[in-house]
């Protein structure tokens, strides 16, 4: 292994160890919980987002395997703060950057989300590194949790 695939790989395992913002935000105001029945992977994502539409605290609960959850830490580390736009222009490229090969310059702005480059050649592995991308874009369309309690499941495809 070359010394950035080491590094990269340890950032996962850190994250999988220690994930960040592991916890429920008790005043949220977004939700979703995504499942992967191929791998089991179950994620709640909790999203409080302020009247200007900036995503104030943002959390995970749940279990699953060592790329979903470190992907799940990172993600909560590199939304926490920024608006909802720029949250969803980040969920594209993290999708991007794990199913293609993208432009470097976004490359470069993916800083240690990079870590994640690899997994596209295990096509298996793809939807465990996104789904808790794919619950938070999902939440954030809903227009809030007390509202729409029915549409806050995502059942990632096994197809």
């Amino acid at each position: 292994m070359s010394g950035v695939s080491d590094i990269y790989q340890e950032v996962i395992l850190d994250h999988n160890k220690k994930p960040r913002n592991y916890k429920v935000v008790k005043d949220a105001n977004h939700y979703c919980h995504g499942v992967n029945p191929l791998c089991g992977d179950d994620y709640h994502v909790f999203v409080k987002t302020t009247p200007e539409g900036v995503i104030d605290d943002i959390g995970f609960q749940g279990e699953g395997c060592a790329i979903s959850k470190a992907s799940a830490s990172m993600m909560t580390s590199n939304v926490k703060g920024k608006p909802i736009s720029e949250a969803t222009e980040a969920i594209c490229h993290f999708i991007e950057l794990i199913t293609r090969d993208c432009l470097e310059e976004k490359k470069e702005a993916m800083g240690s989300l990079m870590a994640f480059e690899g997994v596209r050649k295990f096509p298996v592995r793809v939807k465990c590194a996104a789904l808790a991308w794919r619950a938070l874009e999902k939440a954030l369309k809903n227009e809030s949790i007390k509202d729409k309690p029915s549409e806050n499941e995502l059942m990632i495809s096994t197809e």
